[in-house]
């Protein structure tokens, strides 16, 4: 009964009448945890102690374990989890079983606050790990001891070296059958080698290894497969975090100053500024402004005071009084400073530097749905709502470049075809309805060379399987740098390759049925090389509509020849819609609407009788991976479509005639 009751007292104060809303999630954890930071509160001397403080991020390449080694530290220092996974708080991260985007959580181990923050592994989401490993001193780096490091591995680990993290090795799922004390030896080697080849330091390579399974809740500095039952914790983990991380050097007695790093937007506090306390103490009431780096010297963006202050312990919001520097929180109160701004007392005139992310490999058009069935399923249709929204995106999102195009288009830049499928499937999701290009690759010119994004591609197959892989990857303008068989495994192949983005586009699905489901295929930027030249021949014709209705068997029934459906009977069709793939190299103009023509004369082969092979529904990342560039994507809440970019066939037939870019 505390937090109703409280929460209706300040309402009270403020206004006459309750709020006619509910407050939002963030405001009813603050308030239901209110007793606890009330008694964190009472000793601020000892809460201010920049020694008492551990800030780790936990990086690894996907589906190492990361978000279950987290649950498993939140329970040990007696977190009340609500589900496994707990840190995955967005419906599609739970959906989809991979982490999106960075979160911060705190736990108390032995006197020490330790400031977690758990970072998605996969590469398209590189700037979520970019702008959170400066907040941190140290980093648990979460290694499959079945699998090694990977393509990912190597991209986060050389972000955390950069910002000069002293790094502790986890080798987890050591208790799989396949799991030796040989192969955990052969993995520690295989990573000391990618330290060194990413250039870490002296201190960097002397990182302390710990093997641990994440899925059972335990951790040991020894190799085991079964520790005794009164070592079946995260204690060993947690001590070495405290001896080994270094905490914040990070000065109390100067001005308070923020880095931003993370944002929120709430219903009843408005913007929630998330970052590292740089220097100072920050209190509830004190007079901040929001600053900006400009190539004249840091601006004033906002004035304003600190109304908030929340720091995540568990996986509860709590409130607090006051936090000092080295501390990671949260301030409410300023509604214009975003990610990369300073948030300091008013006397302070200098902005931090910002994070420098890595540039956009590739760019997609978002553009009004402008198709026959538009309008049906979405409630947000008009180029200015999309634009908006977009921008809201790239105000939370720095790996997200939004740019203004033609006639209501927006160009949007980001790393890769999932993070862009992520950010429209959310979009659909609220009630929008679009049309999207397919991606393109974004080139660079340095010194008159044509130059384009290389990706690292980490490949394991069974042997059967590698002849139908590498003769796909020759036609992508894949290379490879290495290939042996996977050890402790018969009959496996992992293959090292380096492939332009452009050719990995669309990549994941063929691969899939090419391995029957066997592979798997990991990939992360490399670098930007030299131009390999155009592609070979990756992908069939299409069977395009040229007819308005709904689809009929008796039409599928004699397409069915033709190649292979993506409809089935009682679909909308129009102009122009494709409706499956050709099984030549050409596209064909078909007619899926033509319907039976009636007799008087009773016949035995009714349309009920009619039995059709169930068509291939493609998913939104299969669908953006498949498009030609003439094509499009029409995105409603309830449906996905391809389309071609001109329904009508007189005007595709013009366009095709021009000579292509």
């Amino acid at each position: 009964m505390v937090a109703p009751l409280l929460l209706r007292s300040l309402w009270s104060s403020t206004r006459k009448s309750p709020p006619p809303f509910a407050p939002s999630r963030f405001l009813s954890r603050a308030f239901a945890a209110a007793p606890v930071a009330a008694a964190s509160a009472a000793s601020p001397a000892a809460s201010l102690d920049p020694s008492r403080l551990r800030n780790v991020a936990v990086i690894a390449h996907v589906d190492h374990g990361k978000t279950t080694l987290m649950d498993r530290l939140l329970r040990q220092c007696g977190a009340d989890i609500p589900h496994e996974r707990a840190m995955d708080s967005i419906s599609l991260e739970r959906e989809r079983g991979i982490t999106i985007a960075s979160k911060v959580t705190s736990i108390a181990w032995k006197e020490n606050e330790l400031n977690m923050v758990d970072t998605p592994g996969h590469a398209d989401f590189g700037g979520e790990v970019e702008r959170v490993v400066g907040m941190v001193e140290g980093a648990i780096l979460v290694v499959d001891a079945g699998e090694g490091p990977l393509a990912q591995t190597k991209f986060v680990l050389a972000k955390a070296l950069k910002f000069g993290l002293r790094p502790i090795l986890l080798l987890n799922k050591v208790d799989r059958p396949s799991v030796t004390e040989e192969t955990c030896d052969e993995v520690e080697s295989l990573v000391f080698d990618l330290f060194a080849n990413l250039g870490a330091t002296e201190e960097q390579l002397d990182f302390p290894v710990l093997y641990a399974s994440a899925k059972e809740g335990w951790a040991s500095s020894t190799f085991t497969k079964d520790p005794p039952a009164d070592a079946k914790n995260m204690s060993q983990l947690l001590d070495t975090v405290v001896r080994h991380v270094p905490s914040p050097s990070a000065s109390i007695d100067k001005p308070f100053q923020m880095l931003v790093s993370m944002m929120e937007k709430d219903f009843y506090l408005g913007r929630i500024l998330t970052g590292r306390i740089y220097s100072g103490v920050v209190r509830v009431g004190d007079r901040v402004h929001g600053l900006r780096n400009k190539d004249s010297g840091a601006e004033k963006i906002e004035d304003g005071k600190v109304v908030k202050l929340m720091k995540k312990k568990g996986t509860n919001m709590v409130l607090i009084d006051c936090a000092g520097a080295g501390d990671i929180i949260s301030v409410a109160g300023l509604s214009s400073p975003s990610i990369g701004h300073t948030v300091a007392t008013v006397e302070v005139m200098s902005a931090l530097p910002t994070i420098e992310l890595d540039p956009p490999t590739i760019s997609m058009t978002f553009g009004v749905n402008d198709s026959p069935l538009a309008g049906r399923d979405g409630t947000h249709l008009t180029g200015g709502r999309i634009g908006d929204r977009l921008m809201a995106e790239a105000e939370t999102n720095l790996a997200i470049n939004v740019l203004p195009g033609l006639s209501e288009s927006f160009e949007v830049q980001g790393r890769g075809e999932l993070q862009l499928g992520i950010l429209i499937e959310n979009m659909r999701r609220e009630g929008f309805e679009l049309s999207v290009s397919p991606p393109k690759v974004m080139y660079k010119t340095e010194n008159g060379q044509k130059l384009e994004p290389v990706e690292e591609v980490t490949i394991e197959v069974n042997d059967e399987h590698v002849g139908l892989v590498m003769e796909a990857l020759s036609h992508r303008r894949a290379e490879v740098t290495d290939m042996g068989p996977v050890s402790g495994t018969v009959g496996r192949t992992r293959l090292t390759l380096t492939c332009p983005s452009r050719g990995l586009v669309g990549y994941r699905s063929v691969f899939s049925s090419d391995t029957r489901g066997t592979g798997f295929m990991h990939r992360a930027f490399h670098a930007y090389e030299k131009f390999r030249g155009p592609l070979g021949n990756v992908r069939k014709g299409v069977l395009v509509s040229m007819g308005f209705g709904t689809i009929t068997a008796h039409a599928l029934m004699s397409l069915e020849a033709r190649g292979t459906l993506f409809v089935y009977p009682g679909m909308e069709s129009y102009d122009g819609m494709i409706v499956g793939e050709h099984s030549r190299d050409t596209d064909l103009d078909v007619n899926p609407v033509r319907s039976k023509e009636l007799t008087n004369v009773r016949a035995a082969s009714k349309d009920e009788n009619v039995k059709l092979t169930p068509p291939r529904l493609m998913t939104l990342e299969e669908a953006i991976g498949y498009v030609a560039s003439d094509e499009l994507i029409e995105v409603t809440p309830k449906s996905i479509r391809l389309r071609k970019k001109y329904l009508d066939v007189n005007k595709r037939k013009t366009m095709s005639r021009r000579p292509k870019e």
